[in-house]
């Protein structure tokens, strides 16, 4: 799948608004991350195998002996139990798709509505409270974090059967507890920082970050405020290629 590019959005002309807390850094400030586990996984073979494969590639936790491991975790079940019931839902089968979801956020803690479309290669790391809403497009190498919501923007502003929710493009990070809310779009190879929340579409190739936490007393003592330029770089979102500029064409 194909990531879809923001219709009015570009990364080298307009810096979308995004809301009050939310910063949109350009792809010319942030270069994709050069990797090894950036690499290519052969698309031979079934999508459920892919789940496999990815969560052993971008878990560092899964090394040596522990490699086993990666068949225990809840976001590769999830992902299996979404095939399933995305399978019976195009076949227009009425409850069991829906059950199946259920069933599968009883025993991962995620949620994944059958009518959403996720492409190859998605991996929810931990995924406790994820929620992906009907609606929403997933495209290829997509990586979630946990409680991260792809939602809509709620039961008075959205119309039933309308798409309400959002499309990610390739190879986009969603961290831990973002929301992306609406039927908006964020470009491939995007990163949203954690608990940033987006209701407009971002460009391909940009990373959305906040304000970090900051003290704003010690020892009961009231601090000055720093300065935003002070508290919204992010220099966690990026890796030391990119700081020093040494990232490979």
């Amino acid at each position: 799948m194909r990531a879809v590019e923001p219709p009015s959005c570009s990364a080298t002309k307009h810096t979308p608004q995004l809301d009050a807390g939310s910063h949109c850094r350009p792809a010319e400030l942030s270069e994709p991350i050069r990797s090894g586990r950036n690499e290519p996984i052969d698309e031979r073979g079934p999508p459920m195998l892919d789940s496999l494969k990815v969560a052993y590639r971008k878990d560092p936790a899964l090394h040596g002996v522990h490699a086993l491991e990666v068949i225990l975790y809840q976001g590769v079940w999830a992902m299996w139990c979404y095939r399933v019931a995305h399978a019976l839902w195009k076949l227009h089968v009425p409850f069991f798709p829906r059950l199946i979801s259920q069933c599968a956020r009883l025993l991962t803690g995620i949620e994944i509505h059958p009518g959403a479309v996720i492409g190859r290669r998605c991996f929810i790391d931990h995924g406790a409270g994820v929620v992906i809403g009907e609606t929403t497009v997933i495209g290829d190498d997509v990586m979630l974090y946990q409680g991260v919501t792809l939602g809509g923007h709620g039961w008075w502003a959205d119309a039933k059967g309308a798409k309400r929710h959002p499309t990610i493009g390739d190879k986009v990070t969603l961290g831990v507890g973002c929301s992306v809310l609406g039927p908006v779009v964020v470009g491939e190879d995007s990163r949203v920082g954690p608990h940033a929340l987006v209701v407009d579409d971002v460009p391909a190739r940009s990373i959305v970050v906040v304000e970090r936490g900051h003290c704003v007393t010690i020892s009961r003592a009231r601090l000055e405020q720093p300065a935003d330029e002070e508290r919204l770089p992010a220099t966690w979102m990026t890796s030391a290629e990119e700081e020093t500029g040494d990232v490979p064409a």
